[in-house]
């Protein structure tokens, strides 16, 4: 039920980058208990509005209340100290602190006053993360997390600051589907408590399972609020992109064309908390072919990146297995990423901010970076080189910026995904993996990407795709791979295709009860 009075208003609203304008008068109330949708397509104003409301950027117009009081947050801990905490799409983690020092930076417990309390930091978090369901250790160090897992320390530091506003924006982005159902739960059960939650995602289905009211913003301006039940997924679709999207066609069987990659017993392991070995991956075999889409699905921590990291050569651990390319096989500890390239073969990691892209490096330079052996194999790149590549993927992806020379940490995370899976094209790779390639992505640009990915398999490239959404894994593959626990659980044929499948061979429990893994 709404408050007589929202507990923060946003009036007239804009926001501005030097001449680029991000937010064109802005409304939008905010109600205790209430969950407050706000969705539109990367570069719609999204992200940079609850940064406003957050504290991260200082408007350059309107006002903002909070409790009838005009506030002008200059940063995040003012924001904090109003009450409204913020869990970002995009990590704000230091790599090298354990996660109980993640969670109470700069709000640090002291002893005698001077000497920091870790004691009590650790116990503190790992009440707030037992509360939450999530099973990680406080005393890890977040660089050796997977990036779905330190998305859950993102959310537990937000949740242990006790806000009455709470700003989530793409939480589960990188989450699991079950983890995301337990999130899901744990929103709803915070809105009954009062707490107001502002929330940001490109799952249809999540929003209309989660929000009482939309809000759609399309290129900077608001559109419309309205409340959830009196409109339809079609209905927000069409306020934010402007058009009808084109229904997906699954993709004919490939059973027949020649196999492009065979890996035979890939296995990784890894040391333990206690220092001893285990199996990240355990004995995955699969043969992939020519103008294929073969999905790997599974639960958060079940092996999937790491398959993927195995074929590249990137994964860190001790290797074992083949990976087959073109009738030779290679050792996979002999296997490295240039040398990968070097066969066709291309990797989309799921963190575009850690490892996809250089963050503080602009458009033409990030554009550039697969293919200098062949645009500089002298090791000498000129401007007019580099400007033609950064072009011709600003092109063939439809890249929303003002040009090659932009910063990449400028452009949304939509068109940050654009130009990592263009850069990859532009090594015209016929292996091609990806690893969340829609993370954070809208659904006008999903869209975009679908088509592009089914033009690929049809000049004859090859793709396996992992990815935490069924809808995507079930739309697009051909075949779909579950891995469980690190093995491969199964592998499913078109005409088997259903959610269900794919969680009951995802899930341990299911696994044994049909016996099919590995």
């Amino acid at each position: 039920m709404e408050s007589p009075s929202p507990i923060v208003t946003l009036r007239g609203i804009s926001k501005s980058f030097a001449h680029v304008i991000a937010l064109r008068s802005i409304d939008l109330d905010i109600y205790t208990g209430e969950i407050h949708a706000i969705m539109g397509e990367n570069g719609a104003g999204k992200s940079t509005l609850v940064k406003v409301l957050s504290g991260v950027h200082r408007r350059s117009g309107g006002h903002m209340t909070v409790r009838g009081r005009e506030v002008d947050f200059a940063t995040p801990k003012e924001a904090e100290r109003n009450g409204i905490a913020i869990i970002h799409q995009e990590l704000n983690l230091i790599p090298s602190l354990s996660v109980s020092e993640n969670i109470f930076l700069g709000r640090e417990p002291l002893k005698a006053g001077v000497f920091i309390n870790y004691a009590e930091i650790q116990a503190r978090s790992a009440e707030i993360l037992a509360r939450f369901g999530i099973d990680i250790d406080p005393r890890a160090d977040v660089e050796n997390l997977r990036v779905g897992e330190q998305q859950l320390v993102e959310i537990a530091r937000a949740l242990s600051l006790d806000a009455d506003v709470l700003v989530l924006d793409e939480p589960t982005s990188a989450l699991s589907e079950a983890e995301a159902q337990r999130l899901a739960s744990f929103v709803r059960a915070l809105a009954r408590n009062g707490v107001a939650i502002v929330y940001i995602s490109h799952r249809m289905s999540e929003v209309f399972s989660l929000a009482d009211k939309i809000t759609v913003l399309r290129d900077g301006k608001f559109i419309a609020t309205q409340r959830a039940k009196d409109i339809s997924e079609r209905d927000v679709i069409r306020m934010m992109v402007g058009r009808e999207l084109k229904n997906q066609e699954k993709n004919a069987s490939v059973s027949g064309n020649p196999v492009v990659l065979s890996v035979r017993n890939l296995a990784l392991q890894r040391p333990n908390s206690r220092g001893r070995l285990h199996n990240v991956v355990d004995s995955v075999s699969f043969d992939l072919h020519a103008g294929e889409i073969l999905g790997i699905g599974g639960l958060l921590g079940s092996g999937r990146t790491e398959v993927l990291e195995l074929i590249f050569g990137a994964a860190i651990g001790k290797r074992r297995g083949w990976v087959q390319r073109a009738g030779v096989s290679y050792d996979a500890q002999s296997l490295t990423p240039r040398a990968s390239v070097a066969r066709g073969i291309a990797f989309l990691t799921e963190d575009r901010k850690g490892t996809g892209l250089l963050m503080n490096a602009d458009i033409r330079a990030n554009a550039v970076l697969p293919s200098l052996p062949w645009i500089a194999p002298l090791g000498w790149l000129t401007r007019r080189r580099e400007n033609a590549v950064a072009s011709r993927t600003i092109k063939a992806m439809r890249v929303r910026c003002q040009g090659p020379e932009q910063p990449i940490d400028e452009l949304s995370g939509g068109n940050q995904q654009k130009i990592v899976l263009g850069k990859w094209l532009e090594t015209k790779p016929n292996v091609v993996l990806l690893d969340e390639p829609t993370r954070g992505i809208d659904v006008g640009a999903k869209d975009e990407i679908y088509d592009l990915l089914r033009k690929l398999v049809r000049s004859g490239v090859a793709i396996v795709m992992v990815s935490s959404e069924l809808p995507e894994l079930l739309a697009l593959s051909n075949r779909i791979l579950v891995m469980c626990e690190g093995r491969a659980a199964g592998i499913i044929e078109s005409e088997e295709f259903s959610e269900e499948r794919v969680m009951e061979l995802a899930t341990p429990l299911g696994t044994a009860l049909t016996g099919e893994a590995a």
